[in-house]
């Protein structure tokens, strides 16, 4: 016996003689007719202590990871559920995390193999659905213990529900609401094992702080990650059954959560009634049962807690659209009814729902794990049985695991995704993180990469035909298609698509709506779903419509539907609501934006093919001649920043492959001529300027000048044109340049300033001379390029004739970097011939009178054959 184990056995006293020591008198008179466990059940504030818990929590201060868990091992393995129930609180949180991110846990979203790889393999061994950790949870669930969980941590939309006293409308919730003896907020959820584990499991990727930008975690490498992956695969199998609890001590397999009463009566959102599996298994003995039905309600929970912990989140007005007249009209009833209750003050009308105003944005690690459960969720639905997946086999005795998979995706996931999704496309920023969130959406949107059968690829790599046995998981997800794709549109209206990574994800996108048959099938939805009703009445829809998720699976499936038209119209209605103005993704209006897509797109293209040219004719080594000054530089000159520049000519000709194959899917998704592309080339005025390299924002001519467009506003924002800004004011007054020495300009605007006023009336005759001294005198003291200087501004033009300025010396230049580094150069490579400063300034000074000799004689001659 380890000295752990010694320890441990010398804390074992009797259960009742430890109460009677610690609690107080009126206590043990109530509860000494009482077994210990009804004791702890009934009066849980005044548990005793655990010694076992304090010495646990002692370890983990003390004690390195790997010891602790063999430690945890052992005290799983040898004590007694009644003693292991005090420590499971603290061992989910230890391992999770607090609910309010303060404790971090094992902190499993940056724990990695490759960086920790023993922690990372404990942890893991630990954790698994066959390890230590579940079977601790198995124990505790064969003896019936619930533990509280507090409604202030649920997402919002749930916590604003429970506070209002109404009931959400997932059966998760159903049974389970405990309210304090004195009224208030404080409410509880009374959680069996599993459904606690599971709960502290899914929230901690919510409620622990995002991970630092500086610390590089690749998501689907962390332990967290893996682990969801596990558990999906174990609870939700593609193959065979759900295995059965590990445990041997427990003597037979968990029985499936009794129904509890709620405190409060409750207004439902839909039926009453709680799960009928649940209900139907309390009837059943372990000896008959089947091992699947027996187990089937850890899968359903498991996926309603992920469900409800990860895509519960969006807006109110998001909230409300979601809920049916009837429950509203529940709502408002048991409002009336309870006004003048006496269990606790009534609230103002939609108080705690106005309250919620849940400011929660899904991290890119949040949306990678969303995309895993779908990637699972279709692998799970798809695994039915041919003969299994058909209509007919509702009306035969299937198992509860395979009318689970039938379920799972539109009784669970469909109406809270679409809603996740459209928080998403509404709320994420404009940049390249996007991604993450456009292959979740994708990812549902293709359930046919997850089915069993893999179709065999075409020999010339053509995309492959979207199977005709999909029409109806693509009718009864329309929205999923046309209103999100819009969402789409209308972000890539708004990015900058030159970016690749922007480019990329227009082509993502057009590449999966244009797989063959994949867009009549859209086509054919909407045409359902704008049938005219002929029979069935208007009020008939919400008989489907009204939410059916507040059931189990199991519940009385509704009669067979066979107009197709029908179930498009619920589909819809239940996640619009009857009042919904439905546009059509195949309508004029939808047109119009892929329209003005395909014109962003090419002028993306120009504008990409701009940028590789003047990449192209700026090679490195003539930024370091013209540093020098061997080379002219620019000073009005600006630069437009863009993440080309960054990567390179491969990215060029990324984005411009990504962008040419967006457009063409695009043509082929809505039937788009080559006519009506080169038109709409032709009409956003793609003939450039130069090749392409000085090309203006979209403008009209008005009264004063130019008028940006909004299409102009747009090129101007994301870098696509630019207009050619000039200085055109006084060269000796313009802002000092970051190539020049601030004080030295400063001292030699100053001193030629005197000498211009000392002699100006010399200079003047000299100028108005007409021999060579003249023209010399001409090309030093003039700006030639005044004249020719063309003022833009309309109000510049009436002041064109007042801004004339008379002959003067400007010494500005010897205030520049590269001037003053190019005369040192040149004492510097003087020196080395043995030839002084002064001899060195002369030969300097007689070099550029040679030179501008040579320059007067050539601008002279110039004038002459001006006409």
């Amino acid at each position: 016996m380890t000295t752990f184990q010694r320890r441990m056995a010398e804390w074992r006293l009797p259960s009742l003689r430890r109460a009677a020591l610690w609690v107080p008198q009126w206590f043990s008179k109530v509860a000494i007719s009482d077994s210990p466990r009804e004791v702890a059940m009934a009066f849980p504030h005044l548990q005793q202590p655990s010694f076992l818990l304090a010495s646990l929590k002692a370890d983990s201060i003390n004690k390195p990871f790997a010891q602790r868990c063999q430690d945890l091992v052992k005290v799983i393995e040898d004590f007694p559920a009644k003693e292991l129930h005090t420590i499971f609180p603290w061992l989910v949180e230890s391992i999770f995390g607090s609910l309010d991110g303060i404790l971090v846990g094992w902190n499993l979203r940056c724990l990695q193999g490759r960086v920790n790889p023993i922690e990372y393999s404990i942890a893991m061994e630990f954790l698994d659905p066959g390890g230590p950790m579940m079977k601790l949870v198995y124990k505790l669930q064969a003896e019936d213990y619930k533990f509280d969980f507090p409604v202030s941590y649920l997402p919002g939309p749930v916590k604003a529900s429970i506070q209002e006293h109404v009931l959400p409308d997932s059966p998760l919730y159903h049974n389970k609401i405990q309210f304090p003896p004195t009224g208030g907020l404080s409410l509880n959820l009374a959680l069996n094992p599993f459904e606690y584990y599971i709960f502290f499991f899914a929230l901690s990727l919510i409620t622990q702080k995002p991970l630092p930008v500086s610390l590089h975690v690749r998501t689907s490498d962390c332990a967290y990650f893996i682990l969801v992956d596990r558990y999906l695969s174990w609870f939700l199998p593609t193959e065979g059954s759900v295995p059965p609890p590990l445990s041997s001590s427990l003597g037979g397999v968990s029985p499936s959560p009794a129904p509890r009463t709620p405190a409060v009566p409750f207004a439902s959102y839909g039926l009453h009634h709680t799960s009928l599996l649940k209900r139907h298994l309390s009837h059943q003995t372990s000896v008959n049962a089947d091992p699947a039905s027996h187990e089937i309600w850890r899968s359903e929970t498991l996926l309603q807690v992920f469900v409800e912990m990860w895509l519960h989140h969006y807006s109110l007005e998001m909230y409300q659209k979601m809920q049916s007249p009837h429950a509203k009209l529940e709502v408002l009833h048991y409002r009336l009814s309870v006004s003048s209750a006496l269990h606790s003050p009534a609230q103002p009308s939609l108080q705690a729902l106005h309250a919620y105003q849940e400011a929660f944005t899904p991290t890119e690690e949040h949306v990678l794990v969303v995309r895993l459960l779908l990637k699972h969720l279709h692998a799970f639905a798809n695994s039915l049985k041919p003969e299994q997946a058909s209509p007919s086999a509702h009306s035969h005795a299937t198992s509860p695991l395979e009318e689970f998979k039938r379920a799972a995706v539109p009784r669970f996931v469909q109406q809270k995704l679409y809603l996740f999704l459209q928080h998403c496309f509404g709320h994420w920023p404009l940049d390249a993180s996007f991604r993450a969130v456009l292959e979740m959406w994708l990812s549902y949107l293709q359930p046919w990469r997850y089915a069993p059968e893999k179709q065999a690829q075409s020999s010339d790599s053509q995309p492959r035909c979207v199977s005709e046995k999909w029409a109806p998981f693509v009718q009864e997800n329309l929205l999923m298609y046309t209103k999100l794709f819009v969402g789409f549109l209308n972000r890539a209206l708004r990015t900058d698509l030159v970016s690749p990574k922007n480019a990329l994800m227009v082509f993502r996108v057009a590449k999966v709506f244009a797989q063959p048959n994949l867009a009549e099938m859209i086509q054919k939805g909407e045409q359902l779903f704008l049938e005219p009703e002929l029979v069935i009445p208007h009020r008939q829809h919400r008989l489907f419509t009204a939410p059916t998720f507040t059931s189990s699976f199991l519940s009385p499936w509704p009669p067979a539907v066979t107009d197709a038209s029908f179930k498009v119209k619920s589909h819809v209605y239940s996640l619009e609501g009857q009042d919904c103005k439905y546009t059509p993704m195949f309508g004029p209006e939808i047109r119009t934006l892929v329209l003005r897509l395909a014109q962003l797109i090419t002028q993306a293209k120009q504008t990409a093919k701009s940028i590789s040219d003047q990449c192209v004719d700026s090679p490195a080594s003539r930024s370091f001649l013209s540093w020098l000054g061997f080379c002219p530089v620019d000073a009005n000159s600006s630069y437009t920043a863009n993440d080309l520049d960054e990567m390179g000519q491969d990215s060029v000709r990324k984005t411009d492959e990504y962008l040419e194959k967006a457009l063409e899917y695009l043509r082929q998704i809505f039937r788009l001529s080559e006519a009506q592309l080169t038109q709409l080339t032709l009409a956003l005025g793609a003939t450039q300027d130069e090749n392409g390299k000085k090309q203006l924002p979209d403008c009209i001519v008005g009264e004063d000048g130019l008028i940006l467009t909004p299409l102009g506003r747009y090129q101007i924002i994301n870098g696509l044109r630019r207009f050619e800004i000039e200085y055109q004011g006084d060269s000796e007054l313009q802002p000092i340049r970051s190539y020049e020495i601030a004080s030295l300009v400063r001292a030699l605007f100053w001193l030629s300033s005197a000498i211009n006023r000392r002699f100006a009336g010399q200079m003047v005759a000299l100028c108005s001379r007409h021999d060579f001294l003249g023209s010399f005198c001409r090309y030093h003291l003039t700006e030639p390029a005044l004249a020719n200087r063309h003022l833009l501004s309309p109000v510049g033009r009436r002041q064109v004739a007042s801004q004339a300025r008379g002959p003067r010396l400007s010494l500005r230049f010897l205030g520049n970097y590269q001037t003053l580094l190019s005369l040192l150069l040149a004492f510097f490579v003087a020196s080395l011939f043995c030839v002084g400063p002064l001899p060195c300034a002369l030969l300097l000074l007689l070099g550029y009178l040679l030179y501008a000799m040579a320059m007067t004689l050539l601008t002279e001659r110039g004038k002459l054959h001006q006409p």
